[in-house]
C-alpha cells in the first residue's frame, strides 16, 4: 500500500479552506489531517500532527504565513496558496515548493501535486537566486517583492539582515548572512566582510587604506565600506 502525503491547509477565510478541502479529497494520494485558521492553531497543527505538506495562505488579519515559518522549525514542504498577482511566480517558487492562485485551479492544483509526489520530502533544499529575479521578502507588516540585480548592499542587522536597493529602498530581512551569500549570484556578489555583502556592480571605486585594507565606494552609498583583508583577494578575482 502506498503512503499517503499527509496535507494541512492553513488559510483564515473558511470558505477558501473548504473549497481546497474539496479539490485536495479528490486526490487519491493526499490526506488532508488537519486544517488551521491563523498561525498559532497552524503551529500546534504542524507539532501535532506532522504533516508532509502545508497549503499555506500568506495573509492573516495580525500575522502572515511567514510569520508561521519563522516561529516553527517546519520539516514540511509548503504550497502557498495566495491571491498575489503571477508577476510573482518566481519569488514563490523560491520560497516555496509551489504556489497556487485564489481560486484554486484543480488542474493547476494537480500539477502541483504532481510536482510534490516527484519531491524528496525529507529535503529541505533552497534555490539559488538568479539575477533577473524578483524575491519576496516581508518587511514589518508589508511585503515587497525586490528584484535581485537591484539589490547593492547587505549587512548584517542582529537577528535580521538590512538590504538597500538602487531606489534607496532600506528593508529588513529574515534571511542571514550566510543564507544570502549561498544564494546570491556568487559572479556579481561578493562578502567583503563577515557583516557585509555588495553588488560589484554598483563599484564606483576602491582605494587603499590603513593596515593593507581598502575601502570601496557604491553607487547612491554616501560612505564607503571598508573590506576586510582576508576578502580582498576574492573582490580582485570577480572584478577582472
Amino acid at each position: 500500500m502506498i503512503k499517503k502525503i499527509k496535507a494541512l491547509i492553513v488559510d483564515d477565510e473558511e470558505l477558501a479552506r473548504s473549497d481546497l478541502h474539496a479539490l485536495l479529497s479528490k486526490i487519491p494520494s493526499i490526506e488532508i489531517v488537519g486544517e488551521a485558521n491563523d498561525v498559532k492553531t497552524a503551529i500546534e497543527a504542524i507539532e501535532k500532527l506532522k504533516p508532509d505538506v502545508v497549503f499555506l495562505d500568506i495573509q492573516f488579519p495580525r500575522e502572515t504565513g511567514f510569520d508561521l515559518l519563522e516561529k516553527t522549525d517546519i520539516k514540511a514542504k509548503i504550497i502557498f496558496v495566495t491571491a498575489f498577482d503571477k508577476y510573482a511566480i518566481r519569488a514563490f517558487e523560491i520560497n516555496a515548493l509551489d504556489y497556487l492562485i485564489k481560486p484554486v485551479d484543480p488542474e493547476r492544483l494537480a500539477l502541483s501535486i504532481e510536482r510534490l509526489e516527484n519531491t524528496n520530502l525529507s529535503e529541505k533544499k533552497q534555490l539559488g537566486f538568479n539575477y533577473t529575479d524578483s524575491i519576496f521578502i516581508e518587511h514589518g507588516n508589508n511585503f515587497f517583492f525586490v528584484k535581485v540585480n537591484s539589490i547593492i548592499l547587505i549587512t548584517a542587522a542582529a537577528a535580521y539582515t538590512e538590504i538597500i536597493t538602487s531606489n534607496g529602498q532600506k528593508l529588513l530581512a529574515h534571511k542571514s548572512m550566510k543564507e544570502w551569500e549561498s544564494r546570491l549570484p556568487q559572479n556579481t556578489f561578493v562578502r567583503i566582510h563577515r557583516s557585509t555583502i555588495i553588488n560589484i556592480d554598483f563599484i564606483e571605486k576602491m582605494d587603499k587604506w590603513f593596515n593593507y585594507s581598502y575601502r570601496v565606494y557604491l553607487k547612491t552609498i554616501d560612505k564607503p565600506i571598508s573590506i576586510s583583508r582576508r576578502y580582498i583577494a576574492t573582490i580582485r578575482e570577480r572584478m577582472t
